[in-house]
């Protein structure tokens, strides 16, 4: 054992309960803290990039559209003229969505300010040979984080909201979107995407908890593909193969990702013979 090791054992020792609960008054209270200041910053911003940053999915000129369309060279078509207006049916809800969007802002912007306070708190209880593993993991779980929200957003809910939007039952009825629904599948649907990369890391966590092993992620691939496919349906529920496979293709993915960062159960059998 190290003598970084021992003393911070021993500073934990010296530690009582009430003084660990101190510093992590101290540490949420400064998270606290970012977040408000990032709220203030999107409040004030929010004017500004609404129109083209939340509600850019709404109409043709959104760029991810006029990508695709390019690229796709005519095996992914849109439908000329998709412009959806969104409209407010009750007197307070554009302020309430001002507030409420900045502070969706805001927490994904204060989210590695969060992970840094909490790793700063479970430092001290590592090992040197730990301190590596948990940082990378924080750093990669945040970096993922990051990418699925943007997965979500360029992707996920505009394939989504085109979709349902355009769909018809019955050529009688007009669809007219309601500002809080939008926002609220706009919110939904990058978070959920956010959390869904998340999943190499929980994967990484599981191994080291002994509740999964490499071997099971690969004996059942097959099942996992199936649910992965099926999930993908659900996201984004249309009938167009191209649309399911830019959802499904990340989540196989990570999928792929989990297996490479969990632990086999022979190496870990070997290492313990070793020891």
């Amino acid at each position: 054992m190290s003598e970084q090791e021992t003393e911070n054992i021993q500073q934990e020792e010296e530690m009582s309960f009430w003084d660990h609960l101190e510093v992590l008054r101290w540490a949420l209270f400064r998270v606290l803290l970012v977040f408000f200041v990032m709220f203030c910053v999107v409040l004030w911003a929010m004017p500004q990039v609404f129109d083209d940053f939340v509600l850019g999915p709404t109409s043709d000129n959104f760029f991810v559209y006029r990508l695709l369309s390019k690229w796709s060279h005519g095996l992914l078509s849109f439908k000329e003229g998709f412009d959806v207006q969104i409209i407010n049916i009750n007197v307070a809800s554009q302020f309430m969505t001002h507030i409420s969007t900045s502070a969706s802002f805001a927490a994904v912007l204060t989210f590695p300010y969060l992970v840094y306070e909490l790793w700063k708190y479970i430092r001290p209880a590592l090992f040197d040979n730990e301190v590596r593993h948990v940082r990378a993991a924080f750093a990669g779980g945040t970096i993922m984080f990051y990418l699925g929200c943007a997965v979500g957003y360029l992707l996920v809910f505009p394939f989504t909201f085109r979709f349902l939007t355009e769909y018809e039952l019955s050529a009688s009825i007009q669809n007219q979107i309601n500002l809080q629904s939008y926002i609220n599948n706009f919110t939904m649907l990058i978070m959920v995407m956010g959390i869904v990369f998340e999943m190499p890391l929980v994967a990484w966590l599981l191994s080291n908890l002994g509740l999964i092993r490499k071997s099971f992620l690969k004996e059942y691939k097959r099942h996992a593909i199936v649910i992965l496919l099926v999930l993908s349906a659900f996201i984004t529920p249309s009938g167009d193969p191209f649309t399911l496979m830019l959802v499904f293709v990340p989540l196989y993915l990570l999928y792929e990702a989990s297996i490479f960062v969990v632990k086999d159960g022979s190496n870990d059998d070997d290492d313990d013979d070793d020891e």
